[in-house]
Order: structure tokens, then C-alpha cells, then sequence
């Protein structure tokens, strides 16, 4: 049963956190082309971010295929994992002049099952994102301006600056040189009595990145007394996936991400999958493993465009 109660936290961080944000990015164009040179660091920046948000494809979606779900499962330290299931939906192929691309996010279990989300970007950059989410317990939709970049995307350790918010220009960047990277990215270690029905599959720490050559590329925020000063991000040379990126405050690492990627199998090497995301806040000891099975990706696919409008979120069951 949905009660009012149960939604209270999630609407008193949507009615206190959501402010205006205004953006100071001239924007990463969807056709940015492959590069050909020698890249400056703003140039590996801009192609991270090409990558970050699918501009290679017309749309990308990680959607339920039988009992295939995205799962993500979060855990504080010294406690046991909760889980959540999520569909989300990237819509790339706009052309109006005034819509960039649309996001809709549906959590289809757990605590937040059957909120859903649709964020609306536009090509002027000193517009702020539109937020559209639909509450179960109220019945209805609301609409917000953009989120604080800070806060956390549904819960987890990642943030909706390292989702979605997090533009080029919000930083300066410095390029460290080359290396190779030269270890497996974390997971989640969950002992087999603190396992649920959606963890019966759990997938090994990926190696696959191992031995790639990576941009070791450092990130200055420009913004004022910020929740961080910088962060190191380790990419690959070739197709700009962001494998790892380790952020700091005031000299102490505090937070680090890593993204499994994997290929789409296009001409465009840029054009890749997740296969998941780990996160873990080093100060409170709170993890964050986003699993995104092979089977649930899907690009280039004919959906009806409007699956991104609120009449989405307006027929979503409790």
C-alpha cells in the first residue's frame, strides 16, 4: 500500500532541492566528430561527454526483457544491500530547434517503484533542464527547474551532476598525459545470505578495460566553494568511455565511480553500452552497484516518440 508518508522524504527533496540552475556551457554539438588530431584536454572532455550521453545513436534505452531488469543495489557501511529495479529511456533524434534530448526513467521496484522521471534538454544551454516526475502515492505529475547538482540520482552515490548535469565548461581540465590502465574495476562484494531474488546473477569485477591506453584527464570545478575541487578521470583512448574517475576535497580522495562499458559494434567507436556502474562514497563507507544485463540494451530502435511525454508517466500502474 502507497501512503503519502512512505513518499515524504523523496517530496521534501523535491519541493527543498530542485532550484534553478543557469549553465554556462556553449554545448557539446550530437555530431561531434571523431577526432582525427591530437586532442587538447577540453577536446577529450567534450568527446566524454559525446560518449556520457549517446549523442552516436538516435536513442539508447536499457528496458525490461522478461525477467531482465537493471538493478541497483545500494548499501550503507556495516549494513545490508537494498535494491531497486529501473527502466530509463534516452531519446537522442530531436530536431525542432529547441529540444536536445529527452531522459525517462521508470523504477519499477523498491522503495521508489513506480515513480518515474522525464528530463527535457534543450539546445540554448542558458535554459534550464525541465523535470517532470510522477508521484504513485499523489496520483499526479509535478514539474520542477533542474535538481541541485549534488544531489543524489535516486538515492545512490551518484550524483545528478554525474548523471546528467555535469557540462564541459563547468570545469577546466588539464590533461596528465597517457598510460595504460593497469587494473579491474570494483564491484560490490554481497555475502550469499544478504543476496534477493534479483541478485541471483551478479556479474564479476570487469577486467576488460585492463591494459587499454587512457587519458588521465584532470577536472577543476569552476564553481565556488563546491562539493569538490577536482576530479582525475581515467579514459580510453579510442572510445572516450570514462572507465574510472576518483574525486577530491581539499587534497583527500572522497568519492570514486567506476563505468563498465561495453561496444555497440557500430562505425562510430564512441557508440557503447553500460554494463554497470560503480560507485562508493569513501567518507560514509556507502556503496552503489547499477548492473545493467546485455540483454536489457537497446539502440537505434523504432519507439514511439511519444513515450517521452507526461502521458508516460500518467498511465504508470501503482
Amino acid at each position: 500500500m502507497y501512503t503519502l508518508s512512505a513518499y515524504r522524504p523523496l517530496l521534501l527533496y523535491l519541493l527543498v532541492s530542485l532550484l534553478p540552475w543557469r549553465t554556462i556551457d556553449a554545448g557539446v554539438l550530437k555530431d561531434l566528430p571523431y577526432p582525427q588530431a591530437v586532442l587538447t584536454a577540453e577536446e577529450v572532455a567534450a568527446q566524454v561527454y559525446f560518449v556520457n550521453h549517446f549523442y552516436a545513436v538516435r536513442n539508447y534505452s536499457i528496458q525490461q526483457e522478461g525477467n531482465i531488469i537493471t538493478l541497483v543495489i545500494k548499501r550503507a557501511s556495516g549494513e545490508s544491500p537494498t535494491t531497486e529495479t529501473v527502466e530509463r529511456y534516452l531519446n537522442n533524434d530531436y530536431n525542432d530547434g529547441e529540444v536536445k534530448a529527452k531522459d525517462l526513467a521508470i523504477f519499477r521496484s523498491g522503495r521508489l517503484r513506480a515513480t518515474a522521471m522525464l528530463v527535457t534538454d534543450y539546445i540554448d544551454d542558458n535554459k534550464t533542464q525541465a523535470y517532470a516526475i510522477w508521484l504513485p502515492a499523489l496520483r499526479k505529475v509535478r514539474r520542477f527547474a533542474q535538481p541541485s547538482f549534488d544531489d543524489a540520482w535516486g538515492g545512490t552515490d551518484f550524483t545528478f551532476e554525474d548523471v546528467t548535469l555535469r557540462k564541459p565548461s563547468h570545469e577546466t581540465h588539464m590533461l596528465l598525459g597517457q598510460e595504460i590502465f593497469d587494473t579491474c574495476l570494483s564491484i560490490m562484494n554481497i555475502p550469499p545470505d544478504q543476496q534477493n531474488k534479483y541478485m541471483t546473477e551478479l556479474p564479476q569485477p570487469s577486467c576488460a578495460a585492463r591494459g587499454r591506453t587512457v587519458y588521465k584527464l584532470k577536472s577543476n570545478t569552476r564553481f565556488q566553494n563546491w562539493w569538490y575541487d577536482y576530479r582525475i578521470s581515467y579514459i580510453d583512448s579510442k572510445t572516450f568511455g570514462d572507465y574510472r574517475t576518483e574525486i577530491f576535497k581539499d587534497g583527500e580522495k572522497i568519492r570514486v565511480i567506476d563505468r563498465d562499458w561495453g561496444s555497440m559494434d557500430l562505425p562510430d567507436p564512441r557508440a557503447l553500452t553500460w554494463r554497470y556502474w560503480y560507485g562508493k562514497n569513501l567518507k560514509t563507507g556507502h556503496e552503489t552497484w547499477a548492473i545493467i544485463p546485455t540483454a536489457v540494451n537497446h539502440w537505434n530502435t523504432e519507439i514511439n516518440p511519444m513515450l517521452w511525454t507526461e502521458n508516460t508517466l500518467q498511465k504508470l500502474d501503482r
